[in-house]
């Protein structure tokens, strides 16, 4: 994997990255910029992270702290280009995540996600990564989707 860096986000990713969204659906993709921006700006605790491959951004990661907690974040939002997948870009941002957070003294990440069977790829790909399922919360998201929540001590 020497063929990609991961670094913080800039302004000038925004785009590539809004086509990282739109591909994967993670969320709509006009969200991504009011998203970012106050992180960009410094106005609000954020870990932003982009993965770049021949000079492009192919994926992110989005980590902020919870509130009302001491050291506890979460990864909100994981993303890599479907024509990525498999290559190991989706863990490698995670791990920088994690390796930021601990460098910065913090002290766990969780992830929160789908209980659908859309979503049991992602659930496994966590339990892979060494996250465990901590809690399950029925009909969260909406009737028959439950929230279920990850964690890993940093």
């Amino acid at each position: 994997m020497t063929d990609m860096t991961l670094r913080p986000t800039e302004r000038g990713d925004l785009a590539a990255l809004e086509q990282v969204v739109q591909a994967t659906g993670l969320f709509p993709s006009e969200m991504l910029a009011e998203m970012l921006a106050p992180a960009l700006t410094g106005e609000r605790a954020a870990l932003w992270l982009s993965c770049v491959v021949a000079g492009a951004p192919v994926g992110l990661s989005y980590a902020e702290p919870e509130a009302l907690t001491d050291g506890t974040w979460n990864l909100r939002a994981l993303a890599v280009h479907p024509t990525q997948h498999g290559a190991g870009r989706g863990a490698a941002l995670v791990r920088a995540t994690e390796d930021h957070l601990r460098a910065a003294g913090q002290r766990l990440l969780i992830v929160e996600t789908s209980g659908t069977e859309a979503f049991a790829p992602v659930r496994r790909f966590y339990g892979k990564i060494g996250y465990s399922e901590e809690a399950r919360i029925p009909g969260f998201w909406a009737a028959g989707d439950d929230k279920v929540i990850f964690r890993k001590t940093l």
